[in-house]
């Protein structure tokens, strides 16, 4: 298009431009390069955290070459599917990005504490890896349990998702195959051992750093024991943090999909029925000085005022007229203004409110072209009697305008047009030779006029029209003097053949399911969904209804709650998943059960967020609640895993927990940080199309840190509340008498 443009834009004259109004596009690639450069600081930060904590380049390398395997693979996938690079793939691979390292850094840290104690890096790869495999499996398993379910979802929830759980899914299963092969292999090829040196220089890592992370590991040494003899209190504290937590959702708000601001403003002024165009061109020219001297920000702006008769037969179905003037306005890129778009509407809202000629009036930031959903809320009115449903609409308009948060309140059926009907007297037509398809011309040809020839001048065509002047049409009398030409000569007045009298014409009649409908929209402002629903639906009930008139709300709000409960069930699925997973692997249903209390305070952790962050809970905000299942309980498997390894070799139930606590430390720490500053960028970006996906990293990165927190106190707690001292060695000693597939019995 654009190249077509250019060409056509070489033969047209000096004085004629063409301007790119909108341009969706535009939108899309902006928000694609600012995705593609929140991917990279992802990647950045995923290395400085593995850098930090392991502290060796070499170690931190094959770490890091988990990401391009896993996105080459990924690439691959989007190749074979004929899919393209779009908001919805990147945002998947920016998920992801934070979390392929996670098996990784669990099997490399593992190997790196084995070297440290003296082990040769081909045997503690060996060693070091069979320790974890299993908990690292399991761990992917419940991640894969979360988003392959998204691609099974319905609707549009379900179109959006279904890319983003299958890509997800994907690198994930990927990354486990590198972590358990590739790593260890590269570890023991690569990785030497290095003397911790205890009396190294603070400027250096094993001075400053290395020294930081034993401290915090004794700290939560210290810390987890006190627990583990206060484990009453540290119960009822964490289910009171919950459930106060869990009440901020009463506060916190709810949209159906975030808008985006798409640089662009789209208004509809409505002036008195019935007005000139002539009057309607004056209101506009007063806009466009308003426009072009109050809102710098406004780049380009197209005005589109009245319908006269030039309109034609497309004018009849179109919803405009010669009181109507449409606006779209193109802004300035987001980074080169101060304002937002929606402040921007907020303010044009106020200026037309201010406008004496202005009856009606609507502003849009966006036409959904470039976001996901729609943000206008409908309550539709069905009915078959017009006037009755016409009665109905403007009562809830009127109410609706006073309800807190719904702007631009409109009914979709315009009102009644004036117009002049001529009705033809047969008898007299007759009398004088005349027919209706003759005088119905001759009277268009007066009003409407005829084209009479063409001018050719210097190659160009020019339609000469003749009609009647303006001023000789503008009344009613002057249109019953309009002269009637009969086969004989004779002049005849249009009155006497033909009655002309005032007429409002009806509506354009809108349908739904076979019925008369008529709506009446609104755009929900700084309020959230829910509470704006209760106070419409107060309303609708406190409306009195005619019999065979039926109100109802429809929308955004029904979309929403389409989405809430698609989400919900995920939830419900993911959970059901996760706990089969465990169980399977784990050989119990009681280990899973005390696993899975870490995922109750990742939804602690996103309304925190939310509520802090004052972002709306929205259907982008919980798929990364549900994200969170798979992703929470990562740690705790591998917590649990390692207080099981620490019992079977012996050690007492408060000191397993201890050690495996202080070992597994700082890989949870490791593969939390790694995920939370993978989705850090998405959080805090501010370029084109964040406001999208913004939420999604502001409930993930909350609900992980809060989670990450809780797993490390709460888990070993619950895990020492529902276990026995000694409980593990009688398990191994009957165990210890099962003989599988021998040929002599035992004993003998």
């Amino acid at each position: 298009m654009e190249n077509n443009l250019e060409v056509l834009m070489k033969d047209l004259p000096p004085d004629v431009k063409i301007e790119k109004l909108f341009d969706s596009a535009s939108f899309i690639k902006d928000s694609i390069s600012n995705l593609s450069e929140t991917l990279m600081y992802a990647g950045i930060f995923v290395v400085l955290v593995v850098l930090f904590f392991l502290g060796r380049w070499r170690a931190t390398f094959i770490i890091i070459l988990t990401i391009p395997i896993s996105l080459i693979v990924a690439f691959i996938y989007l190749f074979i599917t004929d899919a393209s690079i779009n908001i919805i793939s990147l945002t998947s691979l920016s998920i992801a990005i934070g979390m392929v390292v996670d098996d990784a850094i669990v099997v490399l840290e593992n190997i790196t504490k084995h070297i440290e104690r003296g082990s040769q890096p081909r045997e503690a790869s060996i060693y070091a890896t069979n320790e974890v495999w299993l908990a690292v499996i399991v761990t992917t398993l419940t991640v894969v349990a979360v988003f392959f379910p998204l691609t099974f979802v319905t609707g549009l929830t379900g179109v959006l998702f279904k890319q983003l759980g299958m890509i997800v899914t994907i690198t994930i299963i990927t990354s486990v195959f590198a972590a358990i092969t590739l790593t260890p292999t590269l570890s023991a090829l690569m990785l030497k051992w290095y003397p911790i040196r205890k009396d190294a220089g603070f400027w250096t890592y094993d001075g400053s750093i290395r020294r930081w992370l034993d401290k915090l590991d004794h700290f939560y040494e210290r810390t987890l024991v006190w627990a583990l003899h206060h484990k009453t209190m540290v119960t009822l504290s964490s289910l009171v943090i919950f459930i106060a937590s869990m009440s901020l959702f009463a506060v916190i708000k709810t949209e159906f999909f975030p808008q985006a601001d798409e640089s662009r403003l789209t208004a509809t002024l409505e002036l008195q029925t019935g007005t000139r165009v002539n009057q309607t061109l004056i209101t506009s020219e007063k806009v466009d000085n308003l426009l072009k001297t109050k809102y710098p920000e406004v780049r380009i702006i197209s005005t589109a005022t009245g319908s006269d008769d030039q309109g034609g037969f497309a004018s009849i179905f179109s919803g405009g007229g010669s009181h109507k003037i449409s606006y779209s306005l193109s802004l300035v890129p987001i980074e080169e203004r101060t304002k937002s778009v929606f402040e921007m509407a907020d303010e044009l809202r106020a200026d037309f409110a201010k406008m004496p000629e202005v009856v009606d009036y609507s502003v849009s930031t966006s036409d959904n072209m470039g976001s996901f959903g729609g943000s206008a809320v409908d309550v539709e009115i069905y009915g078959y009697d017009i006037a009755e449903t016409n009665i109905v609409a403007e009562k809830l308009a009127e109410k609706i305008k006073n309800v807190q948060g719904c702007k631009d309140v409109t009914i979709s059926r315009d009102k009644s047009k004036p117009e002049l009907q001529i009705v033809f007297d047969q008898n007299k037509m007759a009398a004088n030779g005349l027919n209706t398809a003759a005088v119905s011309s001759i009277v268009k040809n007066r009003v409407d006029g005829m084209t009479a020839t063409r001018l050719r001048q210097f190659g160009d065509e020019y339609d000469v029209v003749v009609r009647f002047k303006r001023s000789a049409t503008s009344t009613l009398t002057d249109i019953e003097n309009i002269g009637i030409t009969n086969g004989m000569g004779q002049t005849i007045r249009l009155g006497e053949i033909a009655q002309i009298k005032e007429y409002w014409s009806p509506p354009s009649i809108e349908r739904k399911r076979k019925e008369r409908i008529v709506k009446v929209s609104f755009t929900p402002y700084k309020r959230s969904l829910t509470d704006i629903q209760v106070d419409i639906q107060k309303a609708i009930d406190e409306t009195e209804k005619p019999s065979g008139v039926m109100v109802q709300i429809s929308g955004a709000i029904k979309e929403q709650m389409d989405a809430f409960m698609d989400i919900a069930m995920l939830i419900l699925i993911s959970l059901v998943l996760v706990y089969l997973i465990m169980a399977s692997q784990f050989e119990s249903l009681k280990m899973p059960f005390i696993i899975m209390f870490s995922i109750p305070f990742a939804f602690s952790g996103v309304a925190i967020a939310l509520f802090i962050s004052d972002t709306a809970l929205s259907v982008i905000s919980g798929i990364g609640a549900v994200m969170l299942i798979g992703i929470v309980v990562k740690n705790a498997i591998v917590l649990v895993d390692f207080i099981n390894l620490m019992r079977e070799r012996g050690h007492e139930l408060y000191e397993a927990i201890a050690i495996s606590g202080r070992s597994r430390l700082r890989p949870v720490i490791m593969t939390s940080a790694t995920t939370i500053l993978g989705m850090l960028p998405l959080a805090l970006s501010t370029g084109s199309g964040s406001e999208l996906w913004r939420p999604m990293g502001v409930a993930v990165i909350g609900g992980l840190i809060f989670s990450t927190i809780v797993t490390l106190v709460l888990v070993p707690v619950i895990y020492a509340i529902f276990s026995k001292h000694g409980e593990r060695n009688k398990n191994l000693a009957v165990y210890s008498h099962f003989d599988f597939m021998n040929d002599e019995p035992k004993g003998k």
